[in-house]
């Protein structure tokens, strides 16, 4: 699977806290606070997120406070203090946790930072969640995929398979997969398919068809071997 890149915009806002003394001279206490958004393609926030949750890695002396975790989008933080600084803040996604620097100043009463976020070789379940956000390479059109690799009767010539195959338990067994196991196995038809190979995305259906005969020989093994090792063949 290519890697896929998602862009994180982080908006920051700030105003001084009139009449409260920071302690500081020529330092006056202001509010804060920053918010975490994912953008699709268009360069808009999308409704859902790729994180299960942020942790905010703030500055020592914020003391019991310096670290702080939220687990709802936009994963709003809201703080005061005087001073700028950089700070560190780790997103949680399904594969790992990716760690971003973020300058937290007061040049500006708000001001808006991307990042750009890479996935490598992202796994069933945060493919799951990239489409949610975006298109994925190797996906027609983006398309969501909800259930269903379909082995349809081929009119063509069908072609001399290991014996071993059973070409209708395996059409019957690529149906009876969990979401995750199937999105598993659109991505192998993917990246081993042939240019004679029909694949099919039905867009209103969020289906995935394929037809099993037009596959290579070595990719039938392949969906073979995955149908009878998650034991529905």
């Amino acid at each position: 699977m290519p890697d896929v890149k998602r862009t994180i915009k982080l908006i920051t806002e700030q105003h001084i806290i009139e009449g409260k003394d920071s302690g500081v001279a020529g330092f006056p206490q202001r509010a804060w606070s920053i918010e975490i958004h994912v953008l699709n393609e268009h360069g808009e926030p999308t409704p859902t997120s790729l994180f299960d949750k942020v942790t905010y890695r703030l500055h020592p002396s914020f003391g019991d406070r310096a670290v702080q975790t939220f687990k709802t989008p936009p994963f709003r933080i809201e703080e005061e203090g005087w001073g700028e600084f950089d700070m560190t803040i780790g997103l949680f996604a399904p594969d790992k946790e990716h760690t971003i620097t973020h300058d937290l100043n007061f040049q500006q009463s708000r001001y808006e930072s991307k990042h750009v976020i890479t996935f490598r070789n992202p796994k069933p379940a945060l493919l799951e969640r990239l489409r949610e956000t975006g298109p994925v390479p190797g996906d027609e059109n983006g398309v969501k995929t909800k259930r269903g690799a379909t082995g349809e009767e081929s009119a063509k010539k069908k072609k001399k398979l290991d014996k071993t195959i059973d070409m209708d338990k395996l059409a019957d067994g690529l149906q009876k997969l969990s979401e995750d196991d199937l999105l598993q196995v659109v991505q192998m038809i993917h990246d081993n398919k042939s240019p004679d190979s029909y694949t099919r995305n039905d867009v209103e259906q969020g289906e995935f068809h394929v037809d099993l005969y037009t596959l290579p020989d070595t990719l039938i093994k392949m969906l073979w071997d995955f149908v009878t090792e998650k034991g529905v063949a």
